[in-house]
């Protein structure tokens, strides 16, 4: 009876998920979606905790509610600019989870094989289920032990890196030890080795080893990533920690921890995908080469940036017809965006064309921008995609870039020795006037300069995003 109620249990939680992971697709159904997630994960954490070999309530709801107050701490205090390394740190500890959980696996395998078949007939839980494998699907249980174990230790340093890069703790350029690529080989055929050394003897020592060997493929691999395809690897990491989840579910014998492994696996890797389209970079260019290499000699750029302040950014707007706002990490660093939203209802309200235009890739977390303009109350029908508004811009009157950098680069498409050529990129240079939003003359988290800055009809609206626009709404009523 218990087996039966976790069991439809846990089929409600995989609709639940897989209702909630559809309806992030769309703004206006994502609160929605979340609440579905919610109410799946609670069921269950509630199924398996009255499921067959449940037992040490009192410290399972300790930990629960231990877990429960810290996440809810972190939640109240992160800045939604701090998103994109808290989403990493989330991975990391999906990762080491993998490892404990396999490790654990291991041991229990070897503690049961120790047993004597009278002894074997008294366990419970997942011992019970360790004791009734034959020789051949133990084979199999050692396999899953080591992916889980593998793809664990993986993410959890590669995300601990992402951590560090994106917050700042750790150069966001790409760096890679003497050897480079021999290095994360040589690391791979180890574990390769190892693989088949653990598949025939079940020891520790190889389990082991792999375990080294895959937290320095984790360490290394991203490393060598620069700055710019953060957003790539954050949703890679998300696929790595479902994939993990998965494998451990085929250790436990977990239904439900495969289903989700695969939903949050499959979805990382589409989402990979997506982020490395819109960036025209291959995925494996991206993990095994990180971002920053060039073919030749940057194209030189001339001129000089010319700014202006906010009276001459006023009278244009006041001037204008149509405005394309295109929001980019700057905006989220200054927490901008309210000002951006109230910017946007005064010129609407003055019968203005206003609309946003978002990069698949802005900010350093995919949908962060999206995210921040739903925040602050923007409407979701003038919230473009690039391929939606890029024909636009010709007829653009404004082009307002408020922190953008790389997405807005026209060196994409105009130097093929540029480390972002091909990089499909808003086109926002061919509206009649742009005015970049932006603290100095840096080249932004990438280090890649932008001849947009230097173009005849751009001028730079310099400081602090939210300081600059509370100037510029004094001035348009």
């Amino acid at each position: 009876m218990e087996f039966g109620f976790t069991i439809a249990a846990y089929v409600v939680a995989a609709v639940l998920f897989i209702l909630s992971l559809g309806g992030l697709s769309g703004q206006e159904s994502a609160k929605r979606a979340v609440w579905y997630g919610i109410a799946g994960m609670a069921l269950a954490v509630f199924a398996t905790l009255v499921g067959p070999g449940s037992g040490y309530w009192l410290l399972s709801l300790v930990l629960i509610a231990a877990g429960g107050t810290i996440g809810y701490q972190v939640a109240q205090r992160v800045q939604m600019t701090e998103m994109p390394q808290l989403v990493a740190a989330m991975h990391s500890l999906v990762g080491l989870a993998a490892v404990f959980v396999g490790l654990n696996a291991h041991i229990e395998l070897g503690n049961v094989l120790a047993m004597s078949h009278e002894a074997r007939e008294g366990l419970e839980g997942f011992a019970a289920l360790l004791a009734h494998k034959t020789p051949v699907e133990q084979s199999i249980l050692r396999v899953e032990v080591f992916l889980g174990i593998f793809i664990g230790a993986v993410t959890f340093t590669g995300s601990v890196v992402a951590y560090g890069k994106l917050a700042g703790k750790l150069g966001s350029a790409a760096t890679k030890l003497p050897g480079g690529h021999m290095l994360n080989a040589g690391a791979a055929a180890l574990s390769f080795v190892c693989l088949i050394w653990y598949f025939n003897t079940g020891g520790f020592f190889p389990l082991f080893l792999m375990t080294l060997a895959a937290l320095f493929i984790g360490y290394h691999l991203i490393m060598g990533i620069g700055g710019a395809d953060m957003p790539v690897v954050v949703s890679m990491l998300n696929s790595y920690s479902g994939w993990a989840a998965a494998a451990i579910g085929f250790s436990l014998g977990n239904d439900l921890l495969i289903v989700v492994g695969a939903l949050v696996g499959s979805s990382g890797a589409i989402l990979s995908y997506i982020m490395c389209k819109a960036m025209n970079r291959s995925f494996v260019s991206v993990i095994l080469g990180g971002f920053g290499g060039t073919s030749g000699p940057a194209m030189e750029i001339d001129g000089e940036q010319v700014a202006i302040d906010a009276d001459g950014v006023a009278t244009a707007l006041n001037e204008a017809d149509s405005v394309v706002i295109i929001p980019g990490y700057g905006m989220a660093v200054a927490q901008a965006q309210q000002n951006v939203a109230e910017l946007t209802r005064r010129l609407r309200a003055k019968g203005k064309n206003v609309r946003f235009a978002i990069h698949p890739v802005a900010g350093r977390l995919p949908g962060h921008m999206n995210v921040l303009l739903a925040e602050a109350k923007v409407p979701y029908d003038i919230v473009m995609e690039m391929d939606e508004i890029n024909d636009d811009f010709p007829e653009t009157d404004v082009a307002i870039v408020i922190g953008s950098n790389d997405i807005v680069n026209p060196a994409a498409q105009e130097d093929p020795n540029s480390p972002i050529a091909g990089m499909p990129v808003l086109e926002c240079w061919k509206a009649k006037q742009v005015f970049v939003s932006k603290r100095g003359q840096g080249t932004g988290y990438s280090g890649i300069e932008n001849p947009l800055f230097f173009k005849e009809n751009t001028r730079m609206f310099y400081g602090d995003a939210k300081a600059s626009l509370d100037t510029l709404l004094t001035q348009i009523s």
